[in-house]
């Protein structure tokens, strides 16, 4: 049972603490007082869950943190679950055991992934999760009497929910899983399911039937492909022993050919030879005659070279002698005779020295000028003869080196090449014109010409009677076999391909069936777990739900008796698609709607408590009903407060029945034994909380 809730800044409570005692205990308020909170509270300290978008939302507005905590005792021990939230969202949560005063922490936190997880631990002590406990320990407002106001299909729902058989949805989705995953395996190792079993099994009559359909065509083309192979070697050994003639016919165009382009060469080479010699006479004609004179010019040319330098040293004695006439000159105008006395002794003299005389000096210097013009004449002269005969020279030697140049040594070999030329004139008259002369006479220019022409001669007889025509049409002809030929590999080659894809497939396709039947009768086997056991119309569902509508049965009618009704027994039986409740007086079946407000109330109640029995829910012994009393009338109201009572009074059970009433109806509670009523109120700073 519940021994005590408390709020710390947790929504609208900033610090409240309620006590709680086995029977009744009732909150009364308006609505948005704070009653329904404390649920959320509840839930939250055992199980972390409430009914708020967040956790951050569970915060009184203004606090930066929120807790809850719950005081509850299972089997005569004391327990205690605390969960703070900070403004951040973060968490705290502890589980302890109080014994004599003393707490001992259980678990702490939810970190499930190091095995430390405070909700596991009450789900143990309690034996409910926060599913089953919101089924059997929390009626929500208007909930109470919807389980008998629920219709049949509806009731089935609940019931599956009840007893869990909603989660065989979840048991069938997790085999679903567990097929797909093992269809997926058998997929990856074998390249196809169960699913496939049919179609492989006709996908292999088909390879057979190709298989057997192909062979015949295969031995079909195979004959044909080597008949026409046969055909095309018999015509290419025809079209070899005619394409070596080809080979002579083009080689036979060669050779005449180069005849012509040899008998081309052949005259421009003597037209060439003709022209250099004619040019080389042209150039040596008259060069004898100069180059005999050679020896005679050198001859006159050292003489007068002689002459001119006899000349040049009479010429400088001469100018010599000048000059020294033109010094005595000077010497003999200063010695002059005075008075017959020497101008330098100063003796008695008749007459000067004829050196010294300036009228000896005089003749003497003309006759030497003269004698000096007289000889640059002769030199200037020699000159002339010496240009003269150097030019004659120069005349002879060009025309000995162009001698030379031509290798010609005298006239005859002169003579002789002009000879050579006529000769050639002739032989160049006598060559036939290439694109119209005889080949036969062309063969006469040389050896070499003749040896082309022999060659000419024998390929003519080599491809005597080739028709190109005939040979045209015969390579033609093996080209449309080859063609022919290459689309028969083809069609070999696809049949082979084909064939061979056919085997394949069948071995494959058989070996894949051999592995799938063992597979099919397990797939088999898992589709009958999956319709019988998971399916929740299934034999072990409906077995389940038979089982739970005669337990939930028993201890609702159980419940009945004790509360005094004219209703002794309830059945609750299965049909096709839903459940529907049965009231038995002792004497006959009542309808439902023909019964009493207080007696509506009490079979949702027994059916309510036989529910949580079956979850079991007696490790708390609490049920929380939330607004009960919502659309019922005043009489309904007040019978549901005296079957509480007889309910929360009821001494046969080793735990008496809690319950936690939250209603803003507080007048019906007037002259009822209740254990406590607390009276919630908002206010400026919060929810009060006030007991009654």
């Amino acid at each position: 049972m519940i021994t005590s809730i408390e709020l710390g800044d947790f929504l609208s409570h900033s610090e409240t603490k309620l006590d709680f005692e086995n029977g009744v205990t009732v909150f009364v308020g308006h609505n948005g007082a704070g009653k329904s909170s404390i649920i959320d509270a509840f839930t939250f300290a055992l199980f972390g869950q409430h009914t708020r978008k967040s956790n951050k939302g569970l915060i009184k507005r203004g606090a930066t943190q929120g807790f809850s905590k719950v005081e509850f005792t299972v089997n005569k021990k004391q327990y205690q679950a605390v969960r703070k939230v900070d403004s951040k969202g973060g968490l705290a949560a502890k589980l302890s055991e109080k014994t004599n005063g003393e707490i001992t922490e259980i678990a702490a936190g939810e970190r499930k992934q190091f095995g430390e997880s405070m909700t596991n631990e009450i789900e143990k002590i309690i034996g409910l999760d926060f599913e089953k406990l919101k089924i059997a320990s929390i009626v929500q407002q208007g909930e109470l009497n919807s389980i008998i106001k629920a219709k049949p299909k509806e009731f089935k729902e609940l019931l599956n929910a009840v007893i869990g058989i909603d989660r065989l949805d979840v048991a069938s989705n997790s085999m679903k899983d567990v097929i797909k995953n093992f269809r997926e395996k058998i997929r990856d190792d074998v390249g196809y399911d169960d699913t496939h079993f049919d179609l492989l099994l006709l996908d292999l009559e088909k390879n057979k039937t190709e298989l057997k359909e192909a062979i015949p065509k295969k031995d079909q083309i195979r004959k044909n492909h080597e008949k026409l192979q046969q055909e095309i070697m018999d015509l290419r050994k025809k079209l070899d022993d005619d394409a070596s003639k080809i080979d002579k016919i083009k080689q036979l165009e060669l050779r005449k050919h180069e005849l012509q382009s040899y008998a081309n060469e052949a005259i421009r080479e003597i037209q060439q030879e003709i022209t250099e010699n004619e040019r080389k006479i042209k150039d040596c004609e008259g060069c004898f005659q100069f180059v005999g004179l050679k020896k005679d010019l050198e001859s006159k040319i050292e003489k007068v070279n002689l002459a001119l330098e006899g000349a040049q040293r009479k010429i400088q004695e001469l100018s010599n002698q000048v000059a020294s006439l033109k010094e005595k000159q000077i010497l003999a105008a200063k010695l002059q005779l005075k008075d017959n006395k020497c101008p330098v002794c100063d003796s008695d003299v008749e007459k000067l020295n004829p050196i010294f005389q300036e009228e000896h000096l005089r003749d003497e210097l003309v006759s030497i000028t003269e004698k000096i013009e007289i000889t640059k004449k002769e030199q200037e002269m020699y000159n002339k003869k010496r240009l003269e005969f150097e030019e004659k020279l120069h005349n002879a030697r060009d025309a000995e080196v162009t001698l030379k140049a031509h290798s010609i040594n005298n006239e005859d070999e002169l003579k002789k090449i002009k000879e050579e030329i006529q000769i050639k004139k002739t032989k160049v008259k006598k060559i036939p014109s290439t694109s119209k002369g005889s080949l036969l006479e062309i063969a006469q220019i040389d050896s070499h010409a003749k040896t082309i022409f022999e060659n000419i001669i024998k390929l003519e007889e080599d491809t005597k009677g080739f028709d190109e025509v005939e040979f045209t049409y015969l390579k033609n002809s093996i080209d449309e076999k080859q063609t022919n030929l290459s689309q028969m590999d083809q069609l070999l080659g696809g049949i082979m391909e084909k064939i061979s894809k056919n085997e394949t497939q069948i071995e494959t396709i058989q070996r894949a069936i051999f592995e799938l039947k063992a597979v099919k009768d397990y797939m088999k086997q898992l589709e009958i777990i999956q319709s019988n056991i998971f399916s929740r119309d299934g034999p072990v569902a409906t077995s389940l739900r038979s089982w739970a509508l005669n337990t939930i049965s028993t201890k609702s009618s159980e419940y009945l008796t004790l509360l005094n009704t004219k209703i002794q027994r309830i059945q609750l039986s299965e049909k096709a698609r839903d459940v529907s409740i049965a009231c038995y007086s002792k004497k006959e079946i009542l309808d439902l709607e023909s019964l009493s407000g207080g007696e509506q109330v009490s079979v949702a109640l027994a059916l309510r408590l036989g529910m949580a029995k079956l979850l079991g829910a007696s490790n708390l012994n609490l049920m929380i009903l939330d607004e009960p009393t919502t659309h019922l009338d005043v009489e309904r109201k007040k019978s549901l407060v005296e079957v509480l009572s007889q309910l929360s009074n009821i001494s046969n059970s080793e735990v008496p029945m809690q319950f936690i009433i939250i209603t803003h109806d507080a007048e019906i509670f007037e002259d009822s034994s209740v254990e406590k009523i607390y009276k919630f109120e908002s206010t400026e700073k919060g929810t009060l909380v006030t007991a009654l």
